[in-house]
């Protein structure tokens, strides 16, 4: 049953992936319009990668009830796999990460990686061609988060930011921290919702229909190249608003799509909330991301791509990719997860748990909630009491 309904969403990805690309989604869904429409202040930063790609940070710089109270400590979040800036506010001002910390006092800040909604330019490359897609999120952990968190220390005037990532959010800091080892004294702590490194216990259906062919090494990006997934489009929108509404009866295609992305039979999903989700997400990446996390699932390491022997010993000098020296990372890190997670099982974050510096891992904290799902941890009904009063006690307290 699980596979028969991968093979749909599987077709129905397709179908998005060859709907034609914008270059800026122009809805009137976006992260500026959700928080204005809140009443909060909201700017838009641009900063250049060192290889050229131009991303747009979102920033609440303080709560609308405080008004400008002065410097306020800074925090950073980076969203997951096909998704944006927009996940921190879809949920309002009594649920959404972004408000609830300028609530508490915070100057927050919202990343968008390379290739989604608000980040499609480069310095040379257009997003309609195919070298522009030639990256994954590797290249996010090493390129995008360095130039994000320096711009953000910069602009600011902060020694040090306090790291909040989901999904494809922790696993690029786990490259970043692998990588580029300065970033161990400019982050104060690290927040790790769903955290992903090791996944060859994933769950998700689409992983055991996909991995199979995509997951292989070399596989179709010494042929193809790269090229956009899930692009953001206004037919997507549509089917957002109108599919995906509280009084359709298709609504429950919509759910669907969600549970077997994030994990099935969760009872905390917000059903209110579903159009604008659905309208804002996807909001595109490159299909290297998705074959990278196909073969660590395959693979079994947590490692960086995989192009098959002849090309990896060009690229790494051996004929296996390098592993991530996730043992190595400094930073204080605070872990959160569930049971009924797709994309983050018990059994590898265990694994994280046990290969992490000890002195580095301040906290692993499994939600009692068991059938918590992935995409729970950015709008599961009770999320503020459940999850996030316990984040934002844990950043204060880090």
């Amino acid at each position: 049953m699980l596979v028969a309904q991968a093979i749909g969403i599987f077709l129905l990805l397709g179908l998005a992936a060859a709907l034609p690309a914008d270059s800026g989604r122009s809805s009137s869904v976006t992260t500026v319009t959700i928080v204005q429409g809140h009443g909060y202040p909201i700017e838009e930063h641009s900063v250049q990668t060192s290889d050229g790609y131009i991303l747009t940070m979102h920033r609440i710089p303080y709560s609308k009830n405080t008004g400008n109270d002065g410097p306020r400590p800074v925090v950073f979040l980076m969203h997951g796999l096909l998704c944006s800036s927009s996940d921190w506010v879809l949920a309002g001002p009594h649920a959404g990460l972004a408000y609830l910390l300028s609530e508490a006092g915070y100057d927050v800040w919202m990343g968008n990686a390379r290739g989604n909604t608000y980040s499609k330019k480069h310095a040379t490359k257009s997003p309609l061609l195919q070298p522009f897609w030639n990256f994954e999120w590797h290249d996010i952990g090493i390129y995008d988060l360095p130039a994000m968190i320096d711009y953000v220390i910069y602009w600011t005037g902060a020694e040090t930011v306090s790291y909040v990532g989901h999904s494809q959010g922790t696993t690029s800091f786990f490259v970043l921290n692998s990588m580029v080892p300065r970033f161990k004294s400019r982050i104060r702590s690290a927040h790790l919702l769903a955290p992903v490194a090791w996944m060859d216990h994933m769950e998700s259906p689409l992983a055991k229909v996909g991995a199979p062919l995509l997951g292989q090494p070399n596989a179709f990006v010494e042929v193809f190249g790269s090229a956009e997934f899930f692009a953001s489009t206004e037919l997507m929108n549509l089917f957002g608003a109108l599919v995906c509404k509280d009084e359709a009866i298709s609504q429950f295609m919509c759910t669907n799509v969600l549970f077997l992305l994030g994990g099935w039979d969760s009872p905390y999903q917000n059903v209110t909330l579903i159009p604008e989700i659905m309208a804002t997400t996807p909001a595109g990446c490159s299909v290297n991301q998705l074959f990278h996390y196909l073969q660590e699932y395959n693979s079994g390491y947590f490692r960086q791509f995989d192009y098959g022997k002849t090309r990896n010993k060009k690229e790494y000098s051996s004929k296996t990719p390098p592993e991530y020296n996730v043992e190595g990372i400094e930073v204080p890190t605070y872990l959160y997860y569930s049971d009924n997670d797709y994309f983050a099982s018990l059994v590898d974050v265990d694994k994280l748990r046990y290969t992490m510096n000890p002195s580095a891992l301040k906290s692993a904290y499994r939600l009692p909630e068991v059938k918590w799902n992935h995409i729970d941890f950015l709008w599961g009904l009770n999320i503020k009491e459940i999850l996030y009063d316990r984040v934002i006690n844990d950043i204060k307290n880090a």
